[in-house]
């Protein structure tokens, strides 16, 4: 059985820049892989696919009713 690739992790863009506040994100071919970024260690949080996409989707509209209005 093939090992699997490392997971390639990145951090938000809307991490907080002091560098206190970051989780860092990997995509799988299942979903989506988050953990802190300063306990590259500790216990992965594992999303499946379909949850991730309904997460980020509800950020997206989230984001759009706290846009003020011009």
């Amino acid at each position: 059985m093939p090992i699997p690739p490392a997971p390639h992790w990145f951090k938000s863009s809307y991490s907080g820049g002091s560098g206190t506040e970051c989780v860092e994100c990997a995509q799988t071919s299942t979903g989506t892989l988050v953990r802190d970024s300063k306990a590259t260690n500790d216990p992965i949080l594992t999303i499946g696919r379909v949850a991730w996409q309904s997460f980020v989707l509800q950020l997206g509209r989230q984001a759009w009713e706290d846009e003020p209005s011009t």
